[in-house]
């Protein structure tokens, strides 16, 4: 399965507290996203405003986009929203 995350594409969404950014997965485009509370809870976020959420998503893509990855390939490429009880998961099995 080849997935890929386009640079600099992420959204605020704040009717769900989360950020939305696409991915590439074997050349069909999906909308994952990620909750303003793991980002708090595991990447940095000061809080859940968004110029917080959205700094700490960019600082910290790399290591989101592993966990997604790892997220992705767990459901046979389908589209993820990352929660913290998912990403401590998805740790906890050494991403």
């Amino acid at each position: 399965m080849k997935i890929e995350f386009p640079q600099g594409q992420r959204v605020w969404n704040g009717t769900e507290m989360q950020v939305d950014f696409p991915v590439t997965i074997d050349s069909n485009e999906v909308l994952c996203s990620i909750s303003a509370e793991a980002l708090e809870d595991h990447y940095g976020a000061r809080s859940a405003l968004e110029d917080d959420v959205l700094g700490a998503f960019d600082q910290q893509a790399g290591r989101i986009q592993a966990v997604c990855r790892q997220a992705i390939e767990g459901n046979d490429g389908q589209p993820v929203v990352l929660r913290s009880g998912l990403i401590r998961l998805i740790n906890a099995q050494g991403v």
